[in-house]
């Protein structure tokens, strides 16, 4: 989800496009190195537009975290699947199912965004998958807490050990006075990257936010193709790259084939 802007932004009735990463005309980052680049690409990741957290993470695909641990893993080169948008997974999956998913938001975030998660974990618990989402007061499994980077909101996959990423960065100063909606369809997003989805036009994030098409290589996170999910561009999966400003983005037809073929 990518938020193409440039200096002081107003919302109006034209289309804006969101991105986990803001563009790099409003603020300065540290630049990756060229052995950084190219071990992200070797991960199976896009190289382009890499920014650094905070906490000196490597930011990808607009909203993907990457530790200095994660780039130091070999690849198996096992290429990608190349495609139009179909729903994608990591190799890594939350496990010990059925299972209840806790999720806390750190008390600095607006108020407003509670009731956002509240919807956002509503649309997963309506599915009725063997995953549920529960919010809780203080140290959930998923902690939503506040973000002051280059980017919109930032997460990660799950672990080899079967859990949920722990952790959603969400900058709330760069989505600025979003609808509840368009709050609760990122947050969703984010999770489904915690729970193991990658982007849907991960292959070609054009798609989705314009610019330069990227074939990411092979990787170790994985891309591992999802049966019965749609073979043709998706225009409204909730793992699109992108989102339009005021945009709410529910789990369409094949989100909801990919969510229950996972869970």
């Amino acid at each position: 989800m990518r938020k193409i802007f440039q200096g002081a932004v107003v919302f109006t009735a034209c289309v804006v496009l969101f991105s986990c990463r803001k563009n790099a005309a409003s603020e300065q980052t540290a630049a990756p190195s060229d052995e950084a680049l190219s071990k992200i690409y070797a991960l199976g990741f896009s190289n382009k537009n890499v920014s650094l957290d905070e906490d000196g993470n490597y930011i990808v695909e607009g909203d993907i975290a990457l530790s200095e641990a994660d780039l130091k893993a070999v690849p198996d080169m096992q290429f990608l699947r190349i495609g139009s948008a179909e729903q994608y997974r990591t190799y890594n999956l939350v496990t010990r199912l059925p299972r209840v998913i806790t999720v806390s938001m750190d008390p600095k975030m607006p108020s407003s965004y509670i009731a956002a998660l509240d919807e956002a974990l509503g649309r997963y618990n309506a599915e009725k998958l063997l995953i549920t989402f529960q919010r809780v007061s203080s140290g959930g499994n998923i902690a939503i807490v506040k973000g002051n980077g280059s980017y919109l909101a930032s997460s990660g996959f799950p672990t080899s050990t079967g859990n949920p990423y722990n952790q959603v960065k969400v900058n709330t100063r760069a989505i600025g006075n979003q609808p509840q909606a368009t709050v609760a369809s990122i947050l969703a997003h984010e999770i489904g990257h915690c729970i193991g989805f990658r982007h849907t036009d991960y292959m070609d994030r054009s798609y989705s936010c314009g610019g330069q098409t990227v074939n990411e290589g092979a990787s170790t996170i994985g891309a591992v193709f999802i049966p019965g999910t749609n073979p043709n561009p998706d225009p409204n999966s909730f793992m699109l790259s992108c989102i339009g400003s005021g945009e709410d983005r529910p789990f369409n037809a094949n989100d909801k084939t990919a969510l229950a073929y996972l869970y």
